[in-house]
């Protein structure tokens, strides 16, 4: 698993995160969701190592990361906070800027991300997830019945003591989760993960922040009309329900972005580990496609003062058609 890539713990200060990262060309974030770690993203991070230099670290709270403690209003685990982990990581990595993507609470988090740092995210994909707050402001009897957990993991306590007491039951080990669906190795980080009191309470922690004040972000967010003003695409599971529950799923995110696109994936939820290649496939075309751009601009705008290198500008738009 994640062969040739380096596994090691990050200390930023207030949290040390664990890892995982390798390949090379730009660097590219890559964040799970619950209750996975960044073990999820096994099949998909050697793809895309072939063109990225690919990050992987468990998000604070979650697997083998640290856990800090939390306040009355649970801001500790707000996306604003694992966001701002995320740039930090990055930097001590050495990337200043670059490409990123979630999934689910993920997305959650990539989506914080590139509204709190423009200048820092190149690109983004959302993949399965619309914004908490619009989320919650659609919220019906039938998002209620179909995702309970968000407002049971809210509760004080309770839900800790409910999972704690039979972990294996509450994420479904032995019928959808296994070793021979998620990859052995996987498996066994989830196995691990889900079996610590810690980090239970930590990602209940971070459904407790979602509730409270990350709608507080992304209400006065779009009240102030603010925009994620990179390019931005929107994948979601064609096998799930996210478009069931929520119709147009780009018409949602036209009001929260300047540069669209996106398309469902054929799969269930689990994307990157059910169907991976096109995962893969996708962000590698999206990713590569503003690289391209990127490129192809800071060139014509040296053009513009240096008229010899108009000619390598005019072979580069050739040679991207003749790649699209």
């Amino acid at each position: 698993m994640f062969d040739g890539f380096t596994l090691e713990r990050v200390d930023l200060g207030e949290v040390a995160l664990r890892v995982r990262h390798g390949g090379s060309g730009p660097p590219l974030l890559l964040l799970h969701w619950h209750p996975r770690t960044h073990t999820t993203w096994h099949r998909v991070a050697p793809l895309l190592a072939e063109r990225f230099t690919v990050v992987c670290p468990d998000t604070r709270g979650y697997g083998e990361s640290a856990k800090p403690p939390t306040t009355d209003d649970h801001t500790p685990y707000s996306k604003r906070v694992m966001a701002d982990d995320c740039v930090a990581l990055m930097r001590a990595l050495g990337h200043e800027r670059f490409f990123a993507a979630g999934h689910d609470r993920g997305a959650c988090v990539a989506t914080r991300l590139a509204l709190d740092h423009p200048d820092v995210v190149q690109a983004v994909a959302i993949l399965d997830s619309i914004p908490i707050g619009e989320t919650l402001a659609r919220c019906d009897a039938e998002f209620a019945r179909a995702w309970f957990h968000w407002f049971f993991f809210a509760q004080p306590d309770k839900p800790e003591r409910v999972i704690t007491a039979d972990p294996d039951s509450w994420y479904n080990v032995g019928t959808r989760n296994t070793p021979e669906r998620l990859g052995e190795d996987n498996f066994a980080d989830f196995h691990r993960a889900i079996h610590n009191p810690a980090t239970v309470k930590a990602m209940l922690e971070d459904y407790r922040a979602g509730l409270g004040v990350d709608r507080d972000h992304d209400d006065a967010d779009k009240a102030a009309g603010h925009r994620i003003t990179c390019p931005t695409l929107v994948l979601w599971s064609s096998e799930d329900d996210l478009e069931a529950l929520h119709g147009d799923i780009l018409a949602i995110w036209r009001e929260w972005t300047v540069d669209l696109r996106g398309h469902p994936i054929e799969s269930g939820h689990h994307m990157a580990e059910e169907n991976p290649e096109a995962l893969a496939g996708s962000l590698t075309k999206f990713f590569d496609n503003v690289e391209a751009s990127s490129y192809l601009h800071a060139t014509e705008k040296r053009a513009r003062h240096d008229p010899e290198e108009r000619s390598d500008v005019r072979e580069d738009r050739r040679a991207r058609g003749r790649r699209d």
